[in-house]
């Protein structure tokens, strides 16, 4: 029996139309919201070049997980990799716990953003509170069903892609009516070399695609996993790529990059500057949908992981149990949704997002180096197969986006990394424990 073919305790209710709704609607996400102001720093008018220097560099490890996803179909992601690249269970957990606690890390930090200034548009509630009750609702939809989550990601990344899809239309009517200035996309900041100010700005955009690692620890609930999910894989991350590149086309030519860099709200400014009316509370709404499915998918990201490490032994085994009717694991939800209440009182977005990128950043390094070492190991059925230039080149795009990051980041991150490790230790000393009293019963 093959690996594709091993039955799973988990349901098998997602299709393909429905994995690339979950990759798309987990890499359009909410940064690009907040986005081209940042990026108008880096390059000015020039905000296309480095949106699709980026996506180029996303594709070198999603190449790599396409191949490992394929050949090696469990819950767990990375964590499967490295296991059996490495054959050490510290490495394995390690890669494995960066991944969850970016999730988790993640999810604290879009319920923070959920429960900002574009909630408080519509009711002004203390932000704490309504964070918890929105990881609450996400943690209900999450232990509901695999396929309910699904419907409701499909509702939302539709909703979150029509506003990206306003900001083109918009700034399309406007310069057919004449308006706008074309000639900004093709502008650099004064004294900026090209080179130097697209790699910056690329290191920004970055960020803006991730996501996309999240589809492996849900592929046990995928139906024919060879062939859809390199498909899917792809699919989303390009179509967002084309999004985000027009996107930052339309941002350049309805604003002067000045206007871009002094906005907190980018976007909600160039349908302004259109003229069209489109009524801002409208982009209000539309962020919170965009937050609360990155939310949805990287809690179910967080929970199908723990559980997938649960049953590799590498995280108590209470955290693989599963709802009988639902067949979800509840527990590992339960977990998941209450430590990312816990972080949501740290309250610093920044700190908790760049953590998110500097935790990830370790797991894509160690996903492409894995796809080399285990290039070795022949698997019983098709799978699909990378040209071995993409994972070198992906090793290289990691490290160089590593040395970006800042010294509090590292030391956040450091702080985590040392909570695995220690609970690694106790999870190893309890299963060692009740092996030893199991086989001394039998004498």
């Amino acid at each position: 029996m093959t690996d594709v073919d091993t039955p799973t305790r988990l349901k098998r209710g997602v299709t393909g139309p429905l994995l690339f709704a979950f990759i798309l609607g987990d890499v359009l996400g909410a940064g690009i919201y907040a986005l081209m102001g940042v990026l108008a720093a880096e390059v000015g008018g020039m905000l296309w070049a480095p949106l699709l220097v980026a996506l180029l560099l996303a594709l070198l490890t999603a190449g790599s997980y396409a191949e490992l996803v394929t050949k090696y179909p469990r819950a767990g992601g990375a964590a499967v990799f490295a296991e059996r690249a490495f054959r050490s269970p510290l490495v394995s957990f390690l890669v494995g716990f960066c991944m969850l606690a970016a999730g988790v890390v993640s999810a604290a930090g879009l319920a923070i953003a959920f429960a900002g200034d574009y909630f408080s548009t519509f009711i002004d509630l203390p932000a704490p509170l309504v964070a918890v009750v929105f990881l609450a609702v996400v943690g209900a939809l999450n232990a509901r069903g695999i396929r309910e989550s699904m419907g409701a990601n499909l509702v939302m990344t539709l909703v979150e892609l029509s506003g990206l899809v306003i900001v083109i239309v918009v700034v399309a009517i406007l310069v057919a009516g004449g308006g706008g200035d074309p000639g900004r996309v093709f502008e650099l900041p004064t004294d900026a070399a090209l080179p130097t100010a697209v790699l910056g700005g690329a290191i920004v955009a970055y960020y803006s695609f991730v996501g996309f690692e999240t589809s492996a620890n849900v592929i046990e609930e995928v139906r024919d996993p060879r062939r859809s999910y390199p498909r899917a894989l792809f699919a989303s991350l390009v179509t967002a790529g084309v999004v985000y590149v027009l996107v930052g086309l339309a941002s350049a030519i309805a604003l002067p990059p000045g206007d871009l860099v002094d906005s907190s709200g980018p976007l909600l400014d160039v349908v302004a500057a259109a003229g069209v009316g489109v009524p801002p509370w409208l982009f209000s709404l539309i962020a919170l949908v965009a937050v609360a499915n990155g939310a949805l998918l990287t809690m179910i990201m967080a929970s199908r992981l723990a559980y997938g490490m649960s049953e590799q032994g590498l995280l108590p085994g209470v955290l693989g149990r599963v709802l009988p009717k639902r067949r979800t694991p509840w527990v590992a939800i339960l977990a998941t949704t209450l430590v990312a209440m816990l972080l949501t009182l740290i309250g610093d977005l920044s700190l908790l997002a760049e953590t998110v990128v500097l935790l990830l950043l370790f797991v894509f390094l160690s996903a492409n180096v894995s796809v080399l070492v285990l290039r070795r190991d022949r698997v019983e059925h098709d799978h699909f197969r990378v040209w071995t230039a993409v994972p070198i080149l992906g090793v290289a795009s990691c490290v160089l986006l590593l040395t970006q990051q800042s010294g509090t980041v590292w030391l956040f991150g450091a702080i985590l990394l040392a909570v695995g490790t220690l609970l690694f230790a106790v999870t190893r000393w309890f299963r060692s424990r009740a092996g030893r009293a199991r086989k001394s019963s039998t004498r």
